[in-house]
């Protein structure tokens, strides 16, 4: 007798997958994607840490390189250093006999009709291209003194009143994209949040909340900006909100859009069916599913935060001196494009590279 067997039932459980994990393997699996997110890390490391690594801070004036172009290596240069040996020897109200590069050290032989007093070394100090100013020789009337060269690098150049331009494009960054990330990402959450609720709820409730984001639109941005400003002063956190309770507008009324198309669909049916609340509904199976438009919309709307911060900035509303943006550089280079060209570039280069690893 021959027996078959029976074959055996095996129940092999297939984990779900979400669609913010489906969201993440296609992002994954997008080389330009991943390549711009690199870059934008490598971007925020070096405007968080840059500054504080670099040698020359982003406020300090260094009144003897006023506009200096971009180099690679160390000033100051031959031509510097004579313009500004004469102007101390004038400070000194000493007269300049000359002076010979040794090395890293200057000598410079000074004369007058009295005795040259040793603390005349102060002026020699005072210049930003000399530092460790001694008394080498002195006799009556003349007097020698031995300086060191201060070596200083200005891998960006310098602006127009002598700060260092890599140390304020990297802190200019700092501004940039906090705000534009963060301004961005609140006006984001409020829009998505808010044009949900009320594309879901519907009925009179979306009428009325709809009626609000009208109202809101009425006002005037600058407006709005200037009554905060009177009330609270000029606050760099000041930023965060005006942006933010301006932006969310365009946001709400997109999602309310995408929401209305979605919550006839058949799982959100079902969802109510079963008895899922509506808040579950909303954050389970609307929210997810309006991934794509908020995700392009984030990319457009950071750019658009940066623009508004510069506007505001010029204005005199926004980021005020020391600190600085890439929108308030940019201003400032375009100032400068024939005699002083880099103070355009680099902020420029800094600014349409990340807006294009954004999008």
């Amino acid at each position: 007798m021959n027996e078959t067997a029976a074959p055996a039932t095996t129940s092999a459980v297939t984990a779900g997958r979400s669609l913010w994990d489906d969201a993440r393997s296609r992002f994954a699996r997008n080389r330009a994607a991943m390549a711009s997110a690199a870059y934008l890390l490598l971007m925020a490391v070096l405007c968080i840490f840059g500054p504080m690594l670099l040698p020359n801070s982003y406020e300090t004036i260094y009144q003897n390189y006023t506009r200096v172009p971009p180099s690679l290596t160390a000033y100051p240069t031959a031509d510097m250093i004579g313009p500004a040996i004469e102007e101390a020897a004038a400070r000194a109200r000493v007269k300049l006999e000359g002076w010979e590069e040794r090395g890293d050290r200057v000598e410079i032989r000074l004369s007058s009709e009295k005795d040259i007093d040793p603390r005349v070394t102060r002026y020699i100090d005072r210049s930003d291209l000399l530092d460790d100013a001694e008394v080498k020789a002195s006799a009556p009337g003349s007097m020698t003194i031995s300086a060191a060269l201060e070596k200083r690098y200005f891998f960006f150049g310098t602006d127009s009143t002598g700060r260092d331009l890599l140390a304020r494009t990297l802190m200019a960054g700092r501004v940039s994209l906090s705000i534009g990330l963060l301004a961005g990402l609140i006006a984001v959450l409020i829009g998505v949040f808010y044009g949900s609720a009320a594309g879901f709820i519907g009925g009179r409730t979306d009428q009325v909340m709809m009626r609000i984001v009208d109202v809101l639109y009425s006002l005037p941005f600058i407006f709005f900006v200037i009554m905060l400003v009177v009330f609270f002063g000029r606050n760099f956190l000041l930023m965060f909100v005006a942006v933010g309770a301006v932006l969310w507008l365009d946001m709400a009324r997109i999602v309310r859009g995408q929401t209305l198309s979605l919550r006839r669909q058949e799982f959100v049916e079902a969802a109510e069916a079963l008895g899922v609340s509506r808040a579950r509904i909303l954050l389970r199976h609307i929210v997810p599913n309006l991934l794509g438009p908020v995700v392009i919309y984030m990319t457009l709307l950071v750019p658009n935060v940066i623009i508004l911060e510069s506007f505001l900035s010029f204005l005199g509303l926004g980021v005020q001196d020391p600190m600085s943006s890439w929108g308030v550089l940019i201003s400032q280079g375009a100032k400068n494009i024939p005699g002083a060209n880099w103070l355009l570039v680099f902020p420029s280069i800094f600014l349409t590279t990340t807006l294009f690893a954004l999008n």
